[in-house]
């Protein structure tokens, strides 16, 4: 197992889903650190400022929620995916809306994957496990 912190950036505007989603990955893996925004707009200022650090971390993965305050999921991914120091990223939409037309919207705009929230929590351990072995293992071994 590689010792290196894996990083999680994640914008939600509701505490819970934030909450729940971090503690499922810290179940998963004890190596994952989470940072967390209220909104898109809150998640792109903190990415600059993690940008503008002279030796940052690796970002592993972006989780966005669709509707959000501020600058929601379709600006904050155009945002992420206009910026050549971001766009590297995986981006995961994890949104309630299933939306045929805002979930095609999604992936013209580069999200890597898009995914309806589950009715309850429980669910959430699937979904961190399966966010884990398609990003975080993966970085693993492009590192």
């Amino acid at each position: 197992m590689n010792p290196a912190k894996k990083v999680i950036y994640m914008a939600d505007d509701d505490p819970d889903d934030r909450y729940f989603m971090r503690k499922s990955f810290e179940e998963l893996d004890s190596s994952v650190t989470f940072v967390e925004a209220n909104d898109g707009g809150g998640l792109l200022d903190l990415l600059e400022t993690w940008s503008q650090e002279p030796a940052h971390q690796s970002v592993h993965l972006i989780l966005l929620d669709m509707n959000m305050p501020r600058s929601n999921g379709m600006e904050t991914l155009k945002a992420l995916k206009a910026n050549p120091a971001l766009r590297h990223i995986p981006t995961v939409m994890i949104s309630t809306s299933s939306q045929p037309d805002l979930v095609a919207a999604a992936y013209q705009n580069g999200i890597n994957s898009y995914i309806q929230k589950p009715m309850s929590s429980f669910n959430l351990m699937d979904i961190a496990q399966a966010l884990k072995v398609c990003f975080l293992d993966a970085a693993v071994y492009s590192a």
